[in-house]
C-alpha cells in the first residue's frame, strides 16, 4: 500500500508534518509520497511550484516528495501509478469533500482515504459525508492532536516580519528566509485561504 499526501504546501507547516507522520504510522504506509500540487484546481497559490517543492522536501525529509502536475486528484489517480493508494486528508477537507473535490466518488473508487480527525471536530459531520459515498468502507478515520496553524497565517506572519519558528519545521523556516518568500506581501485579502 502506498500512502499519498497532497497539497499546495504554501508553505508546509507542523500540522502537515504531524498529519503525515501519524497517517504513515497508523496505516503502516511505506512508502508515503508527498505530492506538491503544481497548480491546484481549487485554490490560488502565492509561490512558484519549484519553491514549494523545496519547502516540502525540507519539511518531509523522511518521505518521497515530488511535484504533481495534475490540477485535480482524480487526474493523478487515473494515471494508475499506484496499485493500492491510500490518500491522507484532513477532517476539514473531508467535511467539504463533495463541495471542493472534483469527481469525489471516482476518487474514492480509485483510492482509499485516511481522514485525520482531531478532538473537538464534529465527528457526525464526517460520518454524514462518509455515509453519502457509494464506497463508505473505503474511508477510515484516525485521530491526531490538534495543531491550530494554517499556511495562510504563516504567509501573513512572514509578510509582517514576525517569527514562525513554532509553526513550521526549522528547515522550512530557514528555506523561507533564504529564498526571501512571502516578504512584504499582503495576504489578508487572499482569494482562497483554505489549506
Amino acid at each position: 500500500m502506498t500512502g499519498l499526501f497532497g497539497g499546495a504546501f504554501d508553505p508546509p507547516h507542523n500540522g502537515h508534518v504531524a498529519l503525515a507522520r501519524k497517517g504513515a504510522s497508523h496505516f503502516g504506509l511505506d512508502p508515503l509520497v508527498v505530492l506538491v500540487n503544481a497548480a491546484p484546481g481549487h485554490k490560488q497559490v502565492a509561490t512558484p511550484p519549484e519553491a514549494r517543492l523545496e519547502l516540502a522536501r525540507a519539511a518531509f525529509p523522511e518521505y518521497e516528495v515530488e511535484l504533481d502536475p495534475h490540477a485535480r486528484t482524480i487526474e493523478l489517480l487515473e494515471t494508475g501509478r499506484w496499485d493500492d493508494p491510500l490518500f491522507l486528508v484532513g477532517a476539514d477537507e473531508f467535511a467539504r469533500f463533495f463541495e471542493i473535490w472534483y469527481r469525489p466518488e471516482d476518487v474514492v473508487e480509485l483510492a482509499r482515504l485516511g481522514v485525520a480527525t482531531r478532538p473537538g471536530f464534529e465527528r457526525a459531520v464526517l460520518e454524514e459525508v462518509r455515509s453519502q459515498l457509494a464506497w463508505p468502507d473505503r474511508v477510515e478515520f484516525f485521530e491526531i492532536e490538534p495543531l491550530p496553524v494554517s499556511s495562510h497565517e504563516i504567509r501573513d506572519l512572514v509578510a509582517r516580519g514576525e517569527a514562525i519558528d513554532d509553526l513550521v519545521p526549522p528547515a522550512v523556516a530557514s528555506r523561507i528566509a533564504e529564498l526571501g518568500l512571502y516578504r512584504g506581501q499582503d495576504y489578508t485579502k487572499s482569494i482562497d485561504q483554505r489549506n
